[in-house]
């Protein structure tokens, strides 16, 4: 398997009580690298990674989104990622 170069953060909207559903799912998923559980408009918000942009739009589009107990999502794709803390 090569480098990610390509990241995204998926925001998630679930069905009433579904959120420890997709996390369940999302945990067995190699290209989710983080899951928060997170208050407002959205339930959860996961880190993505691909090798290229091509597996990434490929993994959100039918992978997360066709996952039970999802209603709705919106994708941030990751300009720029740095580290700030070790």
């Amino acid at each position: 398997m090569g480098k990610k170069v390509a990241s995204a953060y998926v925001l998630i909207n679930t069905e009433i009580g579904g959120e420890e559903d997709v996390i369940a799912q999302l945990k067995d998923m190699p290209e989710v690298e983080e899951v928060s559980v997170v208050y407002g408009v959205y339930d959860i918000v996961a880190k993505i990674t691909s090798e290229t942009m091509e597996l990434l739009k490929e993994n959100i589009t039918t992978k997360v989104r066709h996952l039970n107990k999802v209603r709705s999502t919106m994708t941030m794709i990751a300009a720029e990622s740095r580290v700030l803390k070790k």
